[in-house]
């Protein structure tokens, strides 16, 4: 029995993967009832876009209350030393030459 199921919750999830499950199926819901219950081939790249926003959305707002939740800002070095955007300056690289 893993720790999850013992503090309560039954599926073992994170709450960002309960917060995801939940807006897939809201909105599986909510194309399921537009087309009379029924998914045809056809409409699968529109209900997989419609998922796709919804998990977009979910994210945005999740990330927007837990900034710290956002992969970038996960061990981002330190942009006073490297430059923008993290990434090294140009003196610091190898030459290509050097690398042959």
């Amino acid at each position: 029995m893993s720790d999850a199921y013992v503090v309560g919750d039954p599926d073992g999830l994170s709450p960002l993967q309960v917060e995801l499950r939940d807006a897939i199926a809201r909105e599986l819901h909510a194309q399921l009832a537009l087309r009379g219950e029924r998914i045809e081939l056809a409409d699968l790249p529109e209900v997989s876009y419609q998922i796709t926003l919804r998990v977009s959305g979910t994210l945005r707002s999740t990330l927007s209350r837990h900034p710290s939740a956002h992969p970038r800002a996960v061990n981002r070095p330190n942009t006073a030393a490297t430059g923008r955007r993290g990434r090294p300056r140009d003196a610091d690289r190898p030459r290509a030459e050097a690398r042959r």
